[in-house]
């Protein structure tokens, strides 16, 4: 019994979260649907071009320059010359 109301509880407060932070999206006045879809894609583009090449693209560079100096430090001594004594 506990452990069902506790599941209820939970169910509960997801419901109320996403009911709190679903946005509805009208169709204006004339009902077209596909032109407040694209309005919306026009705006959440935007932000998504800004988020990628603010956010993305640095770490993705960052990685690739650790990678590329790991390689170049391992491919040089792995052909540097051993002197022997």
């Amino acid at each position: 019994m506990k452990k069902s109301k506790k599941v209820f509880i939970i169910f509960c407060a997801v419901t109320l979260m996403v009911s709190m932070f679903c946005v509805t999206a009208y169709a204006a006045g004339s009902g077209d649907v596909a032109g407040a879809v694209q309005g919306t894609w026009k705006t959440a583009s935007q932000q998504i071009k800004t988020v990628v090449n603010n956010v993305v693209f640095p770490a993705i560079d960052l990685i690739l320059a650790v990678f590329f100096f790991a390689k170049l430090g391992t491919a040089y001594f792995d052909c540097a010359p051993v002197t022997a004594m």
